[in-house]
């Protein structure tokens, strides 16, 4: 057989590459990944008692936007990374752009505190199980975003799982902001950014054993 025959056989009726696959993947992961964080705080940790009141407050808009703000980046960065031969691009830039904005606030709010109520504004009331409460309820969010991942074929394995932990992680953030009390930026600048570490954390080290293909 010709090679010109060859080609053109091996060319004929292949269907287009739909361009939106990856996007309709992250989008299903990321409702049951909501719905499921959501199912784990209200059946384990309960709402606040006050949520309604917080839903007209604006620092508790602020305290979600934070988390909100690094899983949007963090779901570019998956999405690139779930790709072979895509750039990260600027997602990392924008990824320490807003963690380095909410660290400098909760900074600056601690050094305007005075010195005798600084330790109690950083522990908050919940410092011992809010880390390890966010990384417990990211466990669905992870799950998900693993499967999804791993079916779009990544290279860079363990890279792609610290931003999948990292999304996971801070999707579930976003969700226990509506049972956690505590309304200090500072607090979440540490206690917040330690839970979704963990995540990002557990990603970068099963990565390369959970979204090889």
């Amino acid at each position: 057989m010709k090679t010109d025959t060859l080609i053109s056989l091996l060319a004929s009726d292949v269907d287009p590459v739909d361009r939106c696959v990856a996007g309709r993947r992250f989008a299903r992961a990321l409702v049951f990944a909501v719905a499921g964080s959501f199912c784990l705080v209200t059946l384990c940790c309960g709402l606040r008692p006050d949520i309604s009141e917080m839903l007209v407050t604006p620092l508790f808009w602020a305290k979600m936007a934070f988390p909100a703000t690094l899983a949007g980046f963090a779901l570019i960065a998956s999405a690139r990374l779930s790709c072979p031969g895509i750039a990260l691009g600027y997602s990392a830039i924008l990824l320490a752009a807003a963690l380095a904005i909410v660290l400098l606030w909760g900074a600056v709010l601690l050094w305007a505190t005075p010195s005798d109520n600084r330790v109690p504004v950083l522990l908050g009331r919940t410092w011992r199980t809010c880390a390890l409460n966010i990384a417990l309820v990211s466990g669905p969010s992870f799950f998900a975003l693993v499967r999804t991942v791993q079916s779009l074929a990544p290279t860079r394995l363990r890279l792609a799982g610290a931003a999948t932990g990292l999304l996971s992680g801070a999707t579930g953030a976003v969700v226990y902001c509506l049972h956690c009390p505590e309304m200090s930026p500072a607090f979440w600048a540490l206690w917040y950014v330690v839970g979704m570490g963990l995540s990002a954390a557990l990603g970068a080290l099963l990565g390369p054993r959970l979204l090889h293909w």
